[in-house]
Formats: structure tokens, sequence, C-alpha cells
């Protein structure tokens, strides 16, 4: 199946692409963009979190869980928007957390390629959505797919960085080694969790003394 993806994570994934929940997913999703609701992000951006970080560069992984529905805002990277458009709430509360954690102010605009093009896994459970239809395109397979890229780097590689924000991030997460990686874990950065642990989580200082302690580059958040 010609999948578009960054070639080291096709090799990765390849067994997944083969398999028949993929090439349902693949229909759905076709039929989906080719239909007249709106999808997000832009189809030529559904491996954008893939393609701008390949599997031997990860260092850190953020775990989101649907892309934005708003037009104009998802960009394939979670959490992340693009330039131009007004940060959402959970994004300025991470802004906020990095800021308080450790001094860097805030930046000028709300996408994230930045971090994803240093070794930061930006990934959405699912890659795909209908406008303003919180959802819609959960329960299709993504879910299965990306559990799939987080199942090998948390086996075949080693000392990454996994942060899992709120329960659905944690319960997806759970099966990683915490002997073979560092795991961080907050409540999400939503402003309805924010306040319960998120804000002091520390995970951006922390991430980056883990990433020193194994001789691995920081990420400038």
């Amino acid at each position: 199946m010609g999948v578009k993806i960054e070639s080291s994570w096709k090799e990765v994934l390849k067994e997944e692409f083969e398999k028949e929940y993929f090439r349902q997913l693949t229909e759905f999703v076709r039929n989906e963009y080719s239909g007249n609701t709106p999808i997000y992000p832009p189809a030529r951006l559904i491996f954008n979190a893939f393609d701008h970080c390949p599997f031997d560069k990860v260092k850190v992984v953020i775990l989101g869980q649907d892309p934005y529905h708003g037009a104009g805002q998802a960009n394939g990277l979670c959490f992340s928007v693009n330039k131009g458009i007004q940060f959402p709430p959970s994004l300025m509360n991470i802004f906020k957390e990095i800021a308080n954690d450790t001094g860097a102010p805030l930046p000028q605009d709300g996408d994230l390629t930045r971090w994803s093009d240093q070794g930061v896994l930006l990934l959405n459970a699912t890659l795909t959505v209908r406008a303003a239809q919180a959802g819609s395109h959960q329960r299709r397979g993504w879910e299965e797919f990306t559990d799939a890229a987080i199942r090998q780097l948390a086996s075949l590689r080693e000392n990454i960085v996994f942060i899992l924000w709120g329960s659905y991030a944690q319960k997806k997460g759970s099966f990683i080694d915490r002997g073979k990686h560092l795991v961080l874990t907050s409540p999400h950065p939503s402003p309805l969790s924010a306040y319960q642990g998120f804000f002091g989580n520390h995970h951006f200082s922390r991430a980056n003394q883990y990433l020193k302690e194994h001789g691995k580059a920081p990420i400038i958040w």
C-alpha cells in the first residue's frame, strides 16, 4: 500500500500497512477527504509528526488525543497550531508551564514544528477529524496504528522520554517499560485540569535533565 510517510517509519511500521484494519482505515479516510465536510489536518499533513521526526531521532514523545477541529488549526502535530492562529487553551497552558519551569519566554506562534525537528514526536492517538466534530474519527483504526508506533519505539529504542498528560494518554502508554524509558505523567493541560497538577509538573526541565544524563542534547522548548 503506497503510504506517504517518512522512510524509517515506513520500514518500522510496514507490517501495519498490510493489516486489514489499516486497509479499512485507509478506505474510510479517503472517503472522508473526498466528501463535502472539511477534514483536518490537510491530507498531506496526516503523517506530519512522523515526517519531521524519523524513528532513530526520537528523543521525546508527547501524546495527544485528537487533531484540532477548527479551520486552519491542525497541522498534524499534537497540541500544535499553524502560525497566525490563536493559541488554544491547552497550548497556552503548556507555554505557561514552560515559562515557569525553564524561564523561556512565551513564543510568538503555536507551530511546534520546531520541537519536532529536535526529536519530539508530537503524536495524536487519532490522526484525522471532521470539521467541528471532536472525536469523529476515533475507533476507526488510528488508535491501533499509533499504538503500534509507540510499541515499536518502546521496544526497539532506549532512554526516550514519554510525556503522558491526562488519563487517556496514560492508558495508551501504560505498557511502556519504565526501566528502559522515562515516563512522565500529570493531569492534562486543558483549563479543566491544569490546576490539578499540570502546572508545576516540571516535565520540560525533567525531560531535558534525563536527556543530558543519557548523552543527548536537551530540547529547546
